[in-house]
C-alpha cells in the first residue's frame, strides 16, 4: 500500500509533468486511480495543468479517464470547458464516456456551445456522436445555450449554425415552453433567427 507522501508526490509529479517520476511511481505499484481531497486523479490533474504528454502516458498506463472530481471534472469534460482542443484530441482516441455529466447536467458539447468553444463543438460534431440534444438540470439543450447565455456574435452564429446542421432540433424547447426562435427573438438575435427559420422552426 502506498503512503501518503507517495501518492502526493504522484500528484505533483503529473502537475509538473515529470513522467519519469510518474512511471517510477507507477512500477512501485501505486494506485493510478488514487484520489486526493478534491477526489482528482492524477490524469485529472495532468489535464488541469496542460500536462498534455502526461495525460497520454497515463491513458497508455490504464488510467480510468472517466472518473470525475468532486466538481464533475474529468479529462474529456476539461478540454470542453476550458476550450483545451489539444487536450480532447489527446483524450478522444480513448473513447471517453461521451455522457458524463458537467456539476450543471449537460455533456461536454453543452458548455462548450454556451461558451464559444467553436473548435471544440466543431471537433466534438465532426468526430463523435456526442447527443446535440441533450437537455441540463435546467431544461436547456446545447442549442438553446448557445443561443441564451453569450452574445449573439460571430462565433455564437457558427456554432448555432453547426449545431443546426448536425441535428441539433429547433424546435425542443426550454422549461418555460419557449423555442429557440422565440428566445433568439427576445434577445435581438436576427441572424441567428435567420438560421433557425432556415433549419424549420
Amino acid at each position: 500500500m502506498s503512503s501518503y507522501q507517495d501518492i502526493d508526490s504522484f500528484f505533483s509529479a503529473a502537475a509538473q509533468g515529470d513522467i519519469a517520476m510518474l512511471e517510477s511511481y507507477l512500477a512501485k505499484g501505486i494506485d493510478i486511480n488514487a484520489t486526493d481531497k478534491q477526489r482528482r486523479t492524477a490524469i485529472i490533474i495532468a489535464s488541469l495543468n496542460k500536462q498534455y504528454s502526461c495525460v497520454q502516458h497515463l491513458i497508455y498506463a490504464g488510467a480510468d479517464i472517466n472518473q470525475q472530481d468532486d466538481t464533475c471534472f474529468n479529462p474529456f469534460l476539461i478540454s470542453c470547458l476550458t476550450n483545451d482542443l489539444t487536450l480532447l484530441r489527446i483524450v478522444l482516441p480513448a473513447k471517453p464516456d461521451l455522457n458524463r455529466l458537467s456539476r450543471f447536467g449537460g455533456v461536454g458539447i453543452t458548455p462548450a456551445s454556451e461558451k464559444g468553444h467553436i473548435e471544440i463543438v466543431r471537433e466534438l460534431l465532426n468526430c463523435t456522436d456526442i447527443n446535440v440534444n441533450h437537455t441540463n438540470f435546467v431544461g436547456w439543450t446545447p442549442l438553446l445555450e448557445a443561443i441564451v447565455l453569450n452574445d449573439g456574435g460571430p462565433v455564437q452564429q457558427e456554432i448555432v449554425k453547426l449545431l443546426l446542421e448536425h441535428g441539433a432540433n429547433p424546435h425542443m424547447t426550454d422549461k418555460y415552453g419557449k423555442t429557440p426562435l422565440t428566445l433568439a427573438r427576445e434577445k435581438g438575435y436576427h441572424e441567428m433567427a435567420e438560421l433557425l427559420i432556415a433549419a424549420g422552426a
